[in-house]
């Protein structure tokens, strides 16, 4: 409770007197708490420090760190695989810029090989009816599922900073990602 220095009367934490109207004086600062102690400068009085923020990890500056961009480049496909080329800290980075290239050959991969397919099973199907038509989806379903399970593999490898260098497609895409 603060008092009006002119009139004595309760102020109700205003900042003028509601009796007589005089300017109310800002509390003084703490001092010395009795005994003589007063807190170091910086630590609030009842000995609590106040916030400060954490120290920003290794990486902050810079976006996410290397592990997820590398992982992250291979969500999407292709399309999160140029994105990480042109988005500024992550085109800088070597081991970002292989998995982005990477991602995008596999996905480019991946579509001419499931069209190739089509094409194969179509014209070997044409004449064979019912029996070659559960086969043919049966086909489908292990590659595609096989294809899902190798795109999983790859995120997680490059996750745990163990990058999986595909047969064909790996090559091209460390060759690439060292030209720019």
């Amino acid at each position: 409770m603060a008092f009006c220095s002119n009139c004595g009367a309760d102020t109700m934490g205003g900042a003028f007197c509601p009796k007589c109207g005089a300017p109310v004086a800002a509390a003084p600062p703490p001092g010395p708490a009795p005994g003589g102690y007063a807190p170091p400068p910086g630590q609030a009085p009842g000995g609590y420090a106040p916030y400060t923020p954490p120290p920003a990890g290794p990486g902050a500056a810079a976006g996410m760190q290397e592990n997820m961009a590398s992982a992250l480049c291979y969500i999407l496909g292709f399309v999160t695989g140029i994105l990480f080329l042109v988005l500024q800290p992550y085109n800088q980075n070597r081991v970002i810029r292989f998995h982005a290239f990477q991602s995008i050959f596999f996905c480019v991969a991946w579509i001419i090989f499931r069209f190739g397919l089509s094409l194969i099973l179509s014209a070997l199907g044409f004449g064979l009816g019912v029996l070659f038509s559960l086969l043919h989806l049966f086909i489908w379903l292990v590659i595609g599922f096989g294809g899902f399970l190798l795109w999983l593999f790859l995120m997680w490898r490059a996750y745990n900073n163990n990058p999986l260098v595909l047969p064909i497609i790996g090559p091209m895409a460390q060759q690439q990602a060292e030209k720019m």
